[in-house]
């Protein structure tokens, strides 16, 4: 079992700037490499992107093209070689989904500082918080980074900046060892939307803590003061920094409220079922792209993926299709419609009134129990659009797309209301 293990650096002075021209490094041989491929293609000759191509090519041309090459690690210049053939290989090879688009040249300004180690690296021994990285030295870490990584083996290193801060992600190769505890048991259903960011079948509500909107007076303030500075200057420099610090604490509160949510339903439920929500059709709606981005409903899916694998519980993944909120939870009649001003779900037939949001987590827990259900990705679950015994029929979009723009202009709906009240 493959495993993230992610620790802040705290580099001195002359160690943050060979990490800086490492980095730099990498994004040189990266451009460096597509621009000869380009030309390559330009005058009609045979181009071999493999990664291995490209490390000959470069070390038969590195003294005169880099004479300054000795004074980084070879990693940065494989690491960029790897991403290269990568972005080649996704380009030439995409068949599913959106085409990925053509490598593009990385910006000095823009283009992120990260680079990989995959030899040479080590922890130090006898001193718990400190990694010794090629070119580099031994780097004080801020936490015990021994006792994180517990005597694995790590296999790679990834170093990389983030809002002024440096980072190290080791990929830690694990025993598959089953999980210490056991999860209670029972089965949930879990309903995502905006107003409250889940909503469990027993009851349970997570508000939604809208951390970005919350952090809008901060990121405003810092993104006119960084307008107002020359570009380039020093001050620009040190305003944008102040930007992305505001955005990044924004990402780690949103990362470590996720994390706690799919760490409780992962620990306790044996059975926990989803809808698979089409993200990347709701996001279209420009007008709560925002919130709905803000949510972070494929992090929430992709984290439950990984535990649940880890604490021997069932991940069920509920179709799209399914129509959770006009379901009556009690005897099964299906409403035409339901507007988003019922908050509150009436149901003609047998008068059960039920709050809307807890309805909809309750028919996705028993929807999840069909076998069809038990799969984490959603791929290999089977959409039956058969109506079922007892319902009356419900009027579906033809596609997926139209489908996520419906449920994006649905939940932006709820956000309009819940700002105007």
């Amino acid at each position: 079992m493959l495993e993230a293990v992610k620790v802040a650096l705290d580099p001195t002075p002359r160690q943050e700037r060979l990490l800086e021209g490492n980095a730099n490094a990498a994004r040189f041989a990266y451009n460096l490499m597509l621009a000869h491929i380009q030309s390559q293609l330009a005058r009609n000759e045979k181009a071999d992107w493999s990664m291995y191509a490209m490390r000959r090519w470069w070390n038969e041309w590195k003294s005169e093209i880099a004479p300054w090459w000795a004074e980084y690690s070879k990693e940065a210049y494989n690491t960029a070689f790897e991403q290269l053939s990568t972005a080649f290989r996704n380009y030439f090879n995409s068949r599913k989904g959106r085409r990925m688009g053509w490598p593009r040249f990385r910006s000095k300004r823009r283009a992120p500082l990260r680079y990989a180690y995959t030899t040479g690296f080590a922890l130090v021994r006898g001193d718990p918080r400190r990694i010794r990285l090629p070119r580099v030295g031994r780097v004080h870490c801020m936490e015990n980074i021994t006792e994180r990584v517990d005597g694995a083996h790590v296999m790679r290193v990834t170093v990389g900046k983030r809002a002024g801060r440096w980072y190290a992600a080791l990929t830690v190769e694990r025993d598959d060892k089953p999980f210490s505890g056991v999860p209670k048991g029972g089965s949930v259903g879990v309903d995502l939307g905006v107003k409250t960011l889940a909503t469990l079948s027993n009851g349970t509500v997570f508000d939604n803590p809208r951390l970005l909107k919350r952090a809008h007076r901060k990121l405003r303030k810092a993104q006119k003061t960084l307008s107002r500075r020359e570009r380039g200057s020093n001050r620009w420099k040190e305003a944008k920094l102040r930007l992305q610090r505001v955005h990044a604490h924004v990402a780690s509160q949103r990362c470590d409220g996720l994390n706690k949510l799919t760490d409780m339903l992962a620990k306790t439920y044996s059975h926990i079922s989803i809808e698979d929500l089409n993200v990347a059709g709701m996001v279209r709606n420009r007008n709560l792209a925002q919130s709905i981005s803000d949510c972070g409903f494929r992090e929430l899916r992709r984290q439950l993926e990984y535990k649940t694998a880890h604490t021997g519980a069932k991940l069920h993944v509920v179709n799209r299709w399914y129509p959770s909120s006009k379901t009556c939870s009690n005897c099964g009649t299906v409403k035409a419609k339901l507007s988003l001003n019922e908050r509150t779900y009436v149901c003609d037939a047998c008068g059960l009134s039920i709050d809307r949001d807890l309805n909809a987590a309750i028919n996705i827990n028993v929807a999840g129990s069909a076998p069809e259900t038990l799969n984490a990705r959603g791929g290999d679950a089977r959409h039956d659009r058969r109506k079922p015994a007892a319902q009356t029929p419900v009027n579906r979009e033809p596609s997926s797309r139209n489908n996520g723009m419906r449920l994006g202009a649905d939940l932006g709906n709820e956000v309009m209301q819940t700002t105007t009240n």
